[in-house]
């Protein structure tokens, strides 16, 4: 993980454009990407003033965002990119807890800066990141209550999603959890061509592992297993999964 922080830029509204959902551990296909709509809400002025409170920031790849330990100091709206959120234990070894796309906020639960991150967050891709101060934020809170509310409903999603997370974890197997991102994966990024679903490999076997909490010999392993069964087959560039029933 970088220990590069957040480049600022000029503020400005990014272009707007059809965007991936998150990705987390979750029964529920069609509660992963509640909580996107942090701005989409508001009118135009209240976004506006949301801006103009707001720093836009720039994190290259691999770059760090927020650390495990450190203070809260506010929240990132992500604008463009994908972010990971993910807990590192005394071992050293790291459960990723979500990969968060455009429209979702960072950087809670603590989103007016008291206390430490329990939790890091670094970029996946480049990202483009509006971020609201603690004080920004509680003044905007005060002052207009559609931002309130967008506040209120992120969290809500947030604790179903780290819920969800925690509910999989455990009362699932390890094989029922990778069966069930593959599920997501084939739901939230897929593309049919035909009887077969497409899943681009953006995601490495390392990652699925830290999503899963397996190691990633044990994810090889699996994955080889599922394709010897005829469930899926895999190349360098992409999971097809040809029988989604069976994956169920």
């Amino acid at each position: 993980m970088s220990k590069a922080r957040p480049v600022l830029v000029a503020a400005g509204d990014p272009q707007e454009a059809k965007q991936p959902s998150a990705i987390y551990l979750s029964e529920y296909l069609l509660d992963l990407n509640e909580g996107a709509g942090f701005l989409t809400g508001l009118s135009d002025h209240d976004r506006k003033a949301v801006r103009k409170l707001g720093t836009r920031c720039i994190v290259e790849k691999g770059g760090g965002i927020f650390f495990q330990g450190d203070a809260h100091t506010g929240v990132w709206i992500v604008e463009a990119g994908r972010v990971r959120t993910f807990y590192a234990g005394p071992s050293g070894r790291e459960i990723t807890l979500a990969y968060w796309s455009p429209g979702h906020f960072v950087g809670g639960p603590e989103v007016f800066g008291r206390g430490r991150h329990v939790w890091s967050a670094d970029a996946m891709e480049e990202c483009k990141l509006l971020f609201l101060s603690g004080t920004s934020l509680q003044s905007l809170v005060r002052d207009v209550p559609d931002v309130a509310i967008a506040v209120i409903q992120g969290l809500i999603a947030k604790g179903k999603c780290y819920s969800a997370l925690i509910q999989m974890l455990g009362t699932r197997t390890v094989s029922e959890r990778l069966r069930q991102l593959l599920l997501i994966l084939a739901d939230t990024h897929g593309r049919h061509e035909g009887d077969v679903i497409i899943v681009e490999r953006s995601i490495t076997y390392d990652q699925i592992a830290s999503i899963v909490g397996a190691t990633r010999q044990w994810v090889t392993q699996s994955l080889d297993r599922l394709q010897a069964d005829g469930i899926i087959n895999l190349n360098r560039r992409e999971i097809a999964i040809r029988d989604l029933d069976r994956l169920h």
